[in-house]
């Protein structure tokens, strides 16, 4: 932990959104600045521009390393900030880390310094919409001061660390790219599921567990641990949960633990001995099983935080979702166009079928994350009427089905490969018949052809709506 800036020399690796935030809540604490991003110069110009107004900051001073990041920057550094997206296993982090230079980001720092109570939500697939719902339901019922909510979403809450007071709540959510470096936890902390994502990044399943686990492991005795109890890769974390265990699923709440549940087509929650109806299944604006789990795993952490029913209902209804993920984009030649561009993982994208009744055309594809395609290829030959492939995976999602017999009776599976996604909109507005549902969830990631899975959806709904 370090609390005292002045003077220190501390090195930032990857200007994006956390690392910039970082700087600028840095900067007027005295520190020697380091700003290092592998893109070039050129590409910096704009960051640089931005950042102008910390140069004259009293005490402070940038300096800016582009292009790569070079072993030689880690001299006399006391302290060294990786962004979530930068890998620690790249050279210049390793030899930090061999010569014993501490890491830390800007969720760490901020829950160093955060003044009031913090609910921190991590989970493989739906931490944004249930972060999202949880910061309505606070919003709806917390009236002691203000609700910020960001981290992984929106704006890194270190942006906002000045103006906080203890009265105030904050909700984050935490990637495992921050957690694997923190050792600090929220005195509310969520683990909504564990599936595999980002083995790529990670390695292996057991070290991804591990980084999520570590939202857990720091909590004081009275802190509140919320899991999902349907999953068994949270579940396993329960002996990590220190403090009060709260839990959320669809089947009968767990004897003497609080928590939220599902029955007679409605949400409800349990506080040990009795249960409150929160509200129905109609009442909520978004498809899908997994955003159902979303729902009940947002009202046992509100739950924790003591906000009160009124407030649980109030953040549920007349939410109809976040861009990007099953988002409705258009009705076009009778069919029904959805963008889910979030579900870069097969995991996400096998939720995201299930959501669907009509007849699909599923476009997936992206980049691999070294993750296991078997099962989304069952479910796809089970549920899905046309298959369109694109990206760098297509490949490999293609070979996952070579062992996978098509269903009896029914329509068999077609399966379409593309280069890229305009030409998969196009294989599907050729494709497409009245009554069909037309999904985007590719199953992989977006960086074989675009920055990020938000760029890959605005570009999917741009060509999707000038469809003719």
């Amino acid at each position: 932990m370090m609390t005292e800036w002045q003077g220190k020399r501390v090195l930032i690796v990857g200007l994006a959104r956390q690392g910039l935030a970082l700087a600028r809540y840095l900067a007027p604490r005295g520190c020697k600045l380091i700003l290092n991003d592998r893109r070039p110069a050129e590409e910096m110009q704009k960051i640089r521009k931005d950042l102008t107004d910390l140069n004259g900051v009293v005490g402070s001073s940038i300096e800016w390393v582009f292009g790569g990041h070079p072993i030689g920057i880690l001299e006399e550094v006391d302290i060294i900030f990786p962004s979530g997206g930068v890998s620690l296993t790249i050279p210049m982090l390793v030899e930090a880390q061999a010569r014993g230079i501490m890491l830390s980001n800007d969720s760490q720092i901020f829950l160093e310094a955060a003044p009031c109570p913090v609910i921190g939500i991590t989970g493989s697939a739906g931490k944004t919409t249930t972060t999202t719902l949880v910061g309505r339901m606070a919003k709806a019922g917390h009236s002691e001061g203000r609700v910020w909510v960001g981290g992984n979403i929106g704006t890194p809450l270190i942006s906002n660390l000045d103006e906080m007071r203890p009265g105030d709540l904050a909700v984050m959510e935490l990637s495992s790219f921050q957690l694997e470096i923190m050792n600090l936890s929220p005195d509310i902390a969520a683990v909504l599921n564990v599936t595999p994502n980002h083995l790529d990044r990670h390695g292996t399943m057991e070290a991804y567990t591990a980084a999520k686990a570590r939202i857990l492991e720091y909590q004081a005795p009275g802190s509140i641990a919320v899991l999902g109890c349907d999953d068994p890769g949270a579940w396993s974390l329960t002996q990590k949960a220190t403090g009060q265990m709260y839990t959320f699923g669809l089947g009968s709440p767990i004897p003497g633990t609080p928590g939220s549940y599902f029955k007679d087509d409605a949400v409800y929650l349990w506080d040990g001995e009795a249960q409150t109806r929160i509200l129905s299944r109609t009442s909520i604006g978004l498809r899908g099983e997994h955003n159902l789990l979303n729902v009940l795993a947002a009202c046992a952490i509100a739950a924790g935080a003591g906000l009160p029913v009124k407030a649980m209902q109030a953040g549920v209804e007349g939410f109809m979702g976040i861009p990007h993920r099953l988002e409705f984009v258009r009705r076009w030649k009778g069919a029904d166009w959805y963008n889910d561009s979030i579900a870069t993982a097969p995991e996400r994208s096998m939720a995201a079928i299930r959501s669907f009744e009509e007849p699909l055309v599923l476009l997936a594809g992206g980049r691999d994350k070294n993750l296991p395609w078997d099962e989304f290829a069952g479910l796809v030959r089970q549920q899905v009427d046309h298959l369109i492939l694109f990206g760098e995976a297509k490949g490999v999602i293609r070979r996952s089905f070579d062992s996978i017999a098509s269903p009896s009776g029914g329509q068999a599976l077609t399966i379409h490969e593309c280069s890229g996604l305009r030409e998969a909109v196009q294989a599907a507005s050729e494709t497409v018949e009245a009554g069909d549902v037309v999904l985007l969830s590719p199953g992989g990631t977006s960086f074989d052809e675009f920055n990020d899975f938000e760029e890959r959806g605005e570009a999917f709904k741009r060509w999707v709506m000038e469809l003719q």
